[in-house]
């Protein structure tokens, strides 16, 4: 009795040249990156949040959190210089602006935001030019906005499987980590009387992240394996323990001063392994050709043209 053709054939397996990835493994350095990442993410949040404020007439919020913007985004700053090496290089990439490209926006949008949090910050705390300071915190709350997704984008235009895959996701586990932790940074700054939004924005950014981290995982199938594996693996079920916890103590602290200092650490701990996890993610796609070479099988196989990032 003759065999079928798919009884006789075995299935072919990935191929790369001597086993080596197929892409470079991402050169980003820790701390620097990931804290970037988290620190441009809570900037570009409380910002969003002080302009919030500013229209509730919730005066001790706005403060904190026009502070709390002005410190993410300088803070971010010095990490990202600092990835890069040298402060010209940064101001190289100001040199010109080009829309399609994430890391030209994306500069763009640090140095505006930056900027703006600043002229905010400086006018809430002189009281001079309120005017000017209540224009430049109305505009950072826009500029903020992309500053908690831009980051994701960036990732997800690289050829690195864990992060170019899980490009729908990323958007919202970035800017959701970004509203926990400047809602997490809010409730320990402001007084508890008044950080009622923040404990709300908190309690919504770490629903928002835990949820969109475990979508992705699940949606990814065999290239969302590095989030589930190894030192990416561990980081990442850390963040979904205390984000979890913190949201949850952020729902219940209400003026307990104990609870509401546990759950910014909490939570501000968990967009933290966020980020190195999914730093760590993205290496490990990238180390082990199958993440590549099945991928990119797979989908041709449905029908859908290989993707290219960049275009």
């Amino acid at each position: 009795m003759p065999r079928r053709r798919d009884e006789m054939v075995p299935d072919a397996e990935f191929r790369s040249y001597y086993g080596q990835p197929v892409i470079k493994q991402p050169i980003w350095h820790e701390p620097h990156m990931p804290a970037y990442l988290y620190l441009g993410g809570l900037s570009g949040a409380a910002g969003a949040m002080a302009a919030a404020a500013r229209l509730t007439g919730q005066d001790r919020l706005e403060l904190a959190a026009r502070m709390a913007a002005f410190a993410g985004a300088s803070g971010g700053t010095v990490f990202l210089v600092a990835e890069l090496g040298r402060p010209m290089r940064f101001l190289n990439m100001l040199r010109v602006f080009k829309l399609s490209s994430p890391m030209s926006v994306g500069s763009w949008t640090l140095a505006a935001h930056s900027g703006l949090t600043g002229v905010a910050a400086g006018s809430a705390v002189t009281g001079l030019l309120p005017f000017v300071g209540d224009a430049a915190s109305v505009a950072s709350a826009l500029s903020g906005a992309a500053m908690t997704t831009y980051t994701a984008v960036l990732l997800a235009d690289t050829a690195v499987p864990a992060w170019h895959e899980g490009m729908r996701e990323l958007p919202f586990l970035f800017s959701g980590s970004a509203l926990a932790s400047a809602g997490a940074a809010l409730m320990l700054t402001t007084p508890r009387a008044q950080a009622a939004p923040a404990r709300a924005a908190a309690v919504t950014g770490a629903v928002a992240e835990v949820v969109a981290g475990g979508l992705m995982e699940r949606r990814l199938g065999l290239v969302g394996e590095p989030y589930r594996k190894g030192r990416a693996g561990r980081l990442m079920r850390a963040s979904r323990v205390l984000t979890l916890g913190g949201g949850l103590l952020a729902a219940v602290a209400g003026r307990s001063r104990a609870l509401t200092a546990l759950s910014g650490i909490a939570i501000t701990a968990g967009a933290l392994c966020t980020r190195f996890g999914v730093l760590e993610a993205g290496r490990a796609s990238a180390k082990d050709p199958a993440y590549t070479v099945v991928s990119q099988r797979d989908r041709l196989d449905a029908g859908r043209p290989a993707s290219v990032p960049g275009r």
